[in-house]
């Protein structure tokens, strides 16, 4: 994350005590429009070397929790807004599920807006979405983690940025809404093409089927160079071909040529002077149009890549996010009781969300750790929950594996055969694990 000349450090005895505070700007939309069928969680996790020792656990994340006070929240309803409380206590570690991120139940963590949850090796933080980003969630694991690791092994671990100091004092610039700070008074329209959805045999409500697919970096790299791609543009387009195939063998016509489209999450921080670990980012949506002819893997990827270049530009994000913005100051709209809020807000969510994608694919990159804490991790996840759409597909990348997730609502495997298929039929080597019965 970059660093902020105007968010200063505070000495404990002078920070404020924040008691509440407003949801960020992309938070709002979460408490309205989460259900049982679209929880609104994501997942990050880290495999240790060794097995979780519960207790020194509970205790690296009590230390965590004073170094990062905006995950110690609560969600209240207040007569306009829902907002978030302060809440001095800690969540228990709970034994990890068959299925995870399903629904919060804020019962069995105490009300926090997360749970941490631990396997053999593994220490897992599922997150409700209205608290965090996948950045800020990812600050906090390798902050848990790190703080484990010192109690555990009394192992000094060097800390920055990404891995806090839970001996200093919270900075404020960490708590911050950086839509609103960076927000310009420009407007852009949400309207897009309906996308095609994926269409399945529905699962009981609280049943997930997870499918990953754990790869090496290095070959992954070398396929994307042939096609002169990133990484990310690679495997999206992948992705894309993947649920094509699917769409081809819909019997009615108008399924087959609905615009078959990812929605790529991009992480503002990147075009910002932002610390803040509240959610802070936006989206593109990148596709094809089946009307126009069959596609290859290079035609997409072309598409992919300007597409991306033109849509991920500064002032686009910025217009998409400003609209947002604005949204929320709106008069009319600021004045309503929550109670007709949220029937509105959860109609907003599904015409501008969902229904303009086929799935999501998000992708936090390489995580990249200090040799000192590298040495007792073999290996980092990421996973998210469901939404109105089956079908949802995240990666994370560590030395030399990259997981490509697919999280699956509906009983039939068919997006997550094709993909895999088409990276074997390449060249690359997958090893495949699931949830499944």
């Amino acid at each position: 994350m970059h660093s902020e000349n105007s968010c200063k450090s505070l000495n404990m005895a002078e920070m404020p005590v924040i008691t509440w505070m407003k949801l960020d700007n992309a938070a709002k939309i979460y408490p309205a429009a989460r259900s049982r069928r679209s929880p609104g969680v994501f997942r990050l996790s880290m495999e240790l070397t060794e097995n979780i020792d519960a207790d020194i656990l509970f205790s690296a994340l009590e230390r965590t929790l004073k170094r990062l006070p905006g995950f110690s929240q609560r969600l209240q309803r207040g007569l306009f807004w829902y907002y978030l409380e302060h809440q001095d206590n800690t969540p228990p570690i709970q034994k990890d599920s068959n299925n995870p991120c399903v629904y919060l139940d804020t019962k069995a963590s105490k009300d926090f807006m997360f749970r941490v949850r631990i396997y053999g090796r593994r220490i897992a933080v599922e997150f409700f979405h209205a608290l965090t980003d996948g950045t800020g969630g990812m600050c906090f694991l390798k902050t848990l983690t790190a703080e484990y690791l010192t109690l555990k092994y009394d192992v000094s671990i060097p800390r920055s940025d990404e891995i806090l100091d839970c001996s200093a004092a919270p900075i404020e610039g960490e708590l911050e809404d950086s839509f609103l700070k960076f927000a310009r008074p420009i407007r852009k329209s949400r309207k897009e093409q309906t996308a095609y959805h994926i269409r399945g045999t529905r699962e009981e409500i609280g049943i997930i089927n997870i499918t990953t697919g754990i790869m090496s970096v290095h070959e992954i790299n070398a396929k994307a160079k042939e096609y002169s791609a990133t990484v990310n543009e690679f495997l999206t387009s992948v992705l894309i071909m993947a649920i094509y195939n699917v769409q081809q063998n819909e019997m009615s016509a108008q399924k087959r040529n609905k615009p078959v489209k990812v929605s790529i999450p991009i992480n503002l921080r990147k075009y910002y002077p932002s610390r803040t670990l509240r959610n802070f980012a936006s989206y593109v949506n990148l596709g094809i149009d089946p009307t126009l002819g069959r596609y290859t893997l290079e035609e997409i990827i072309k598409i992919v890549k300007h597409t991306m270049g033109l849509e991920a530009a500064e002032k686009v994000l910025n217009a998409k996010m400003s609209t947002n913005v604005s949204a929320e100051e709106n008069k009319i709209i600021r004045a309503m009781p929550l109670f007709l809020k949220n029937p509105i807000m959860k109609s907003i969510h599904y015409l501008a969300g969902d229904r303009y994608n086929s799935t999501t694919l998000s992708n936090l990159g390489m995580i990249k750790l200090c040799d000192e804490m590298a040495c007792y991790v073999d290996r980092i996840g990421f996973m998210l929950g469901a939404g109105q759409n089956p079908v949802a597909c995240s990666c994370v990348s560590f030395k030399d594996t990259l997981c490509f997730n697919f999280s699956r609502t509906i009983i039939e495997p068919v997006v997550e055969q094709n993909f895999f298929t088409l990276l074997v039929k390449m060249g690359i080597h997958i090893k495949i694990e699931s949830n499944q019965r």
